[in-house]
């Protein structure tokens, strides 16, 4: 995989050139941020070069090209997930904007005092804020359906939460902290059976797995790009087309609109409903541009080589002393997210320690502080993992972790 390194710019200057700004880095912080790749900001370079003009406002041939530019991207993000038809697809800013967009339109015009959203207690908080804005506002009530706290997967009891209450379920594809996989299939077919809608949050499982949108019979599914190798600021929703027309309009303004008096609108048809005002085309145009990338290297290859890193990085952990992994311990089964903690050393120590030694990993709560508050570990140390991660990468973090209680003052 390592012939993959030299399609980044990063990694290029660290592998080659062994500049003094980057000495050596390994970067372990993808389920933050994936790096780019040149392809990806060529890509944007060349929008911006040759077709940079207002995309579906201009009746010329520039502002045409920029059209056709921008279509094509989100006909590349429907066919990557397997969208039924491109207008099932909306250009957003992040997989967050796109979680609010769903919870302040459909969320507000459908849940009513007494109902019920459930969603799981792994979540980030950008697919519980929304949920808790919706039913604050309407007066519906929040469930949380919880994790066994060995495995990090939802035992199907705490399915059972889901009744005819129910008007949404919303849950994580894969966790950012813990890299379950959840069985979102099952969870919208129960939430079906009792008349709820199915939210699922991919911004985790769009890089690192195959997403099909219809066989998962997910209602909404929101990712971001920048997860992808794709740009920072661009995301997308899907949604069944039939939902779509029947919500309002998230945000007001300048071309997401049919015809407008001095008292009243109409709206444009789905998707342009969702998207107001001058588009992000050229995020959008790098972020196809990064799913072409993903798809030429192979999901299943991507999803192979994370395996077999995530099982060298535990199976490397569970000979240190002193080393806690939060979460399932067979690393098949983490996406490539590995969560840890130290005894008597913060995970902020332990980043601040590796970061001495030019490795960049996560500490914190990782936007997830419900699920650190249930696990009674508030913040954790995660080292995520991607294709372009080599195993001698791996093997260096493995000697530094075993030397962080020795630097932190501790003779064991």
């Amino acid at each position: 995989m390592n012939k993959f390194r030299n399609d980044f710019p990063l990694f290029k200057a660290i592998d080659e050139q062994n500049s003094k700004d980057n000495n050596g880095l390994v970067y372990l912080d993808t389920a933050a941020t994936a790096q780019r790749p040149y392809i990806v900001l060529n890509a944007m370079d060349h929008f911006y070069a040759t077709q940079n003009a207002n995309p579906l406002r201009g009746l010329y041939s520039l502002s045409e090209r920029a059209t056709k530019a921008y279509e094509d991207a989100r006909e590349t993000v429907a066919k990557f997930i397997n969208a039924k038809e491109n207008r099932e697809i909306i250009f957003t800013r992040n997989s967050s904007e796109s979680l609010n967009l769903v919870a302040y339109t459909w969320g507000l015009a459908n849940v009513n005092k007494g109902d019920e959203i459930v969603v799981s207690i792994m979540e980030h908080h950008s697919n519980i804020l929304p949920w808790q804005f919706v039913c604050q506002q309407k007066g519906a009530v929040l469930k949380f359906m919880y994790v066994d706290k060995d495995s990090g997967i939802i035992p199907e009891s705490e399915f059972d939460k889901i009744t005819d209450k129910t008007k949404i379920v919303a849950c994580t594809h894969v966790s950012n902290v813990l890299g379950t996989t959840n069985p979102v299939k099952k969870i919208a077919s129960i939430a079906h059976s009792h008349g709820a809608i199915m939210v699922v949050d991919g911004a985790q499982s769009t890089p690192h797995i195959k997403v099909d949108v219809q066989d998962l019979d997910a209602d909404f599914f929101a990712m971001s790009g920048h997860k992808l190798c794709g740009p920072m600021g661009i995301g997308a929703l899907y949604g069944k087309i039939a939902l779509l027309e029947a919500m309002p309009p998230f945000l007001r303004g300048g071309e997401m609109i049919e015809y407008v008096t001095e008292d009243s609108a109409t709206w444009a048809e789905v998707p342009h409903k969702f998207e107001a005002g001058t588009v992000s085309a050229g995020d959008a145009v790098g972020m196809a541009a990064a799913i072409r990338y993903i798809q030429s290297v192979g999901l299943d290859t991507i999803t192979e080589h994370d395996n077999a890193l995530a099982v060298r990085l535990i199976e490397g952990i569970k000979k240190i002393p002193h080393i806690n992994i939060i979460g399932n311990k067979d690393g098949t089964r983490r996406c490539g997210i590995v969560t840890f903690t130290i005894d008597d050393v913060h995970p902020h120590d332990i980043a601040t320690l590796l970061s001495d030694e030019n490795i960049a990993i996560r500490a914190g709560h990782h936007c997830a502080q419900p699920l650190g508050a249930y696990l009674g570990v508030p913040s954790t140390a995660r080292a995520s993992l991607y294709f372009y991660n080599t195993e001698e990468e791996i093997d260096y973090l493995l000697s530094k972790l075993a030397q962080v209680r020795k630097w932190s003052g501790y003779k064991d």
